[in-house]
């Protein structure tokens, strides 16, 4: 397995960080890529990439819920500049996107700062790792309107919308990333999956957020993806273990070719 998106950096794993990449190892997870959401994430990202170097995969970017009017520009101009600098060793632009569910007020700036690292990722030719909450609509617009101009690659992370809205992402050449949420009792992005070919899948957990069932509510970890690969391989009538070799390729072909 490959957990394609786990904040390992955040405070939450600050007490066990060791021990929790440890297991991971221990339990059969092949790599972990860790995104940025701000410029104060950039140190520790790249410290605990480097410690486990190989193992844990850098991803730097900002987040939409991270974009306010007093300092997104200044932010923006110290995570360029730190994205052009180890443009080698990262694997992707991200956590990037639009985030319309708590306030509404920046809506501007999410979107230039969006626009402005999708233009730097098919500048660099890196993927992205797309964020949309309630913003599914200029989500789609800007991606339209950027793959017009030029090749994008990257994912929808965690994605949980309609078929229609897979299958234009579909359309786009971007992959979903598929986590916790799918094993969530009312969930019903398994009606959604229908549309959806296992080949453009990858494995997240979004940790220490969205832990699947039946360890809802817990500080999520990568080993716990295998709770997924389960609901999946129930989803497209195939093995475990079959799941977890196509989505490890998926993960491979868009972050580590």
């Amino acid at each position: 397995m490959i957990d394609t998106h786990i904040h390992i950096d955040e405070e939450a794993y600050a007490m066990d960080r060791e021990e929790v990449i440890a297991r991971q190892r221990e339990a059969g997870v092949e790599a972990m890529i860790v995104p940025g959401v701000n410029a104060k994430s950039i140190e520790g990202i790249l410290d605990v990439c480097q410690k486990h170097k190989g193992y844990c995969f850098p991803a730097l970017g900002f987040h939409p819920q991270d974009v306010f009017p007093d300092d997104y520009k200044e932010q923006w101009r110290i995570i360029e500049e730190a994205i052009r600098l180890h443009s080698e060793e990262i694997v992707a632009i991200g956590e990037i996107g639009l985030d319309y569910h708590y306030d509404t007020t920046y809506k501007e700036g999410q979107q230039e700062i969006f626009q402005r690292q999708l233009d730097l990722a098919q500048e660099l030719d890196l993927p992205v790792m797309i964020h949309n909450r309630d913003a599914t609509e200029d989500t789609l617009r800007i991606l339209k309107s950027q793959i017009a101009k030029a090749p994008l690659r990257g994912v929808v992370h965690c994605f949980n919308g309609s078929k229609e809205v897979a299958k234009q992402i579909l359309e786009m050449g971007l992959y979903l990333g598929i986590g916790g949420v799918l094993t969530f009792k009312n969930c019903k992005l398994f009606e959604t999956l229908e549309v959806v070919p296992l080949e453009r899948i990858v494995l997240e957990t979004d940790g220490p957020y969205l832990a699947p069932t039946p360890h809802r509510g817990e500080r999520n970890e990568s080993r716990l993806m295998i709770f997924v690969v389960q609901r999946l391989a129930e989803i497209y009538h195939i093995t475990p273990e079959e799941v977890i070799s196509i989505t490890s390729s998926n993960a491979k072909k868009l972050f580590f070719v």
